[in-house]
């Protein structure tokens, strides 16, 4: 498997953490100092959905090739605007992609489970080309009157395109553990006369030190065990591409692996935490800034609600 193509798309919207001070307890050196973040995007007049037709474009046209020769389309989002039809199917009628699509649910690690799944249609030979794309848009979840959880959040699409025309992914795991609880945001139970005891929609909670240790614990046991099954040293990794939810977070996995800063590229200060979308963001900058050379070595690790994680060791040759 291989990237083919790359895209991305933000809304126009900067909210600035002076912004969010005028109606929050909160300031800029009190979000700054605790996750790093200095502003994010979120979505006001466009569409959601109308990031991830974008971002498809793009990656489609970098890759070369027209919307007709997709034979899959996967799409990672926790916050399509419908619980049906899928946000991958609205992606297709807009593109007139003729070929399947579904959306797939795998929280803030939602690309690496994505780019699993693709990689499983690859090696079965049911599809050459598939279009994956991350999309969420978490401003529209959190509840903004809460400075823990609205301030680390932003909104954001981001696509690649997928081959067969190499083998440049060399190792990749998922993993689940328990804590479904830590990081959550609840569905109503609607108006079923059937159900008794009735729940209201909640806005996404979390427990920030329980999330911040799970993070830490399954980065450490992820990234070392990807690397032992691309058989390769940390060394070599020219590119840790982490998962944008907390500096913090992301400065501790840095000093547990010993590995100088220049290594450990980063966004979040620009856009927050954009869910499932950070870590192909941060691929599609680097790429487009000539920070990524054939040749290199990327080493991708995110975690998310559920809770889940994953890690990917793949090298660059777009």
């Amino acid at each position: 498997m291989r990237i083919s193509g790359i895209g991305s798309a933000v809304p126009r919207q900067i909210v600035t953490n002076e912004m969010l001070s005028s109606f929050l307890d909160t300031s800029d050196e009190w979000i700054t100092t605790r996750t790093g973040i200095k502003q994010r995007r979120v979505i006001t007049e466009e569409k959601f959905e109308q990031l991830a037709v974008e971002a498809a474009r793009k990656a489609i046209a970098d890759a070369g090739l027209t919307p007709d020769s997709i034979e899959l389309i996967v799409c990672s989002t926790t916050t399509s605007p419908f619980i049906t039809p899928s946000l991958a199917c609205i992606v297709r009628e807009s593109l007139q992609i003729p070929s399947p699509a579904m959306d797939l649910n795998g929280a803030c690690a939602g690309f690496l489970y994505a780019l699993d799944a693709a990689d499983a249609y690859i090696k079965s030979k049911k599809a050459k080309t598939i279009l994956l794309i991350s999309a969420d848009n978490m401003s529209r979840i959190v509840d903004w009157t809460d400075r823990r959880t609205c301030v680390l959040f932003g909104d954001a699409a981001a696509a690649v395109v997928l081959t067969d025309a190499g083998d440049d992914f060399r190792a990749i795991l998922l993993r689940t553990e328990d804590n479904g609880t830590c990081l959550l945001a609840k569905n109503s139970s609607g108006n079923s006369p059937f159900i008794k005891e009735k729940t209201e929609p909640i806005a996404l909670q979390m427990e920030g030190q329980k999330v911040f240790k799970h993070a830490v614990a399954s980065a450490q046991a992820d990234i070392s065990k990807v690397l032992k099954l691309a058989g390769i040293a940390k060394e070599k990794i020219n590119h840790f591409l982490l998962h944008q939810a907390n500096i913090r977070i992301i400065d501790f996995i840095r000093k547990t692996l010993g590995l100088p800063e220049n290594k450990f590229n980063h966004n979040i200060e620009r856009y927050g935490n954009t869910s499932s979308a950070s870590i192909p963001l941060l691929m599609d900058e680097l790429y487009h800034a000539g920070q990524l050379r054939r040749g290199d070595m990327l080493l991708l690790n995110a975690f998310g609600a559920g809770f889940v994680s994953g890690a990917c060791v793949l090298e660059w040759n777009k």
